[in-house]
Parts: C-alpha cells; sequence; structure tokens
C-alpha cells in the first residue's frame, strides 16, 4: 500500500514558478513509475508529467519546456517545478504512482493506468 500526500499548491501569479511536492510512503518508492496530473471541471483529469523507476521523463505538450518533474529517491518524493506559469494551468493537481511491471510511456497518460493517487492540491494561476 502507498500513501501520496502532495503539497505546495497556492494562488500564484501569470509568468511566475511554482514547485509541488509529493511525499510517498513506503520502502518501495524506488521502483515505482510516479507521474503528476491536473484536473478541471471542463478537461477532466489530464496527464502533466511522468517518471519512471529509472528516472526516464515525458510531458505533456501543453506544459513540456515550462515544467519539470523529478523525483528524490532518497527522500520518498516526486517534485513538479511549474515555470511562466499560465492562467490554463489553474487546476487541482494529483500525484499518482504505479508499482511494477512499469507502466510503458504510451500508457502513462490514461489515469486509470495508476493505482495510487493523493488527494490533490489546488493551484491557481491569477491574471
Amino acid at each position: 500500500q502507498v500513501q501520496l500526500v502532495e503539497s505546495g499548491g497556492g494562488l500564484v501569479q501569470v509568468g511566475s514558478s511554482l514547485a509541488l511536492s509529493c511525499a510517498a510512503s513506503g520502502p518501495t518508492f524506488s521502483s515505482l513509475s510516479m507521474a503528476w496530473f491536473r484536473q478541471t471541471p471542463g478537461k477532466g483529469r489530464e496527464f502533466v508529467a511522468g517518471i519512471s523507476w529509472s528516472g526516464t521523463t515525458g510531458y505533456a505538450d501543453s506544459v513540456k519546456g515550462r515544467f519539470t518533474i523529478s523525483r528524490d529517491n532518497a527522500e520518498n518524493t516526486v517534485w513538479l517545478g511549474m515555470n511562466y506559469v499560465k492562467p490554463e494551468d489553474t487546476a487541482l493537481y494529483y500525484c499518482a504512482a504505479d508499482p511494477p511491471p512499469a507502466l510503458t510511456r504510451t500508457s502513462w497518460y490514461a489515469p486509470g493506468n495508476w493505482e495510487y493517487w493523493g488527494q490533490g492540491t489546488q493551484v491557481t494561476v491569477s491574471s
């Protein structure tokens, strides 16, 4: 059983930066695939960024070049760095995890493929 707790959300101005963190429980963190999703009433839950157990990363086109996902296995933590934020980045951001066998990168995009989810942290970008 994996528990995920997100933090770092808040109100931020357009063009500024924000960092979200996801703390995971358990000693199996290093083997987990990890990802960030975001959810809005209009778009539902969409993939933002993912990182494999080996450190391979992938991003949604909408955030590529602006967001950075990273992991610290020693601290059982995944980070999402958000730069040059836009109003459309406003959403409830969720951390997700999936145990081995590792998800393929094409499988990252579907929320249903991820087994564990955090409670979410709200990011609001003001314009």
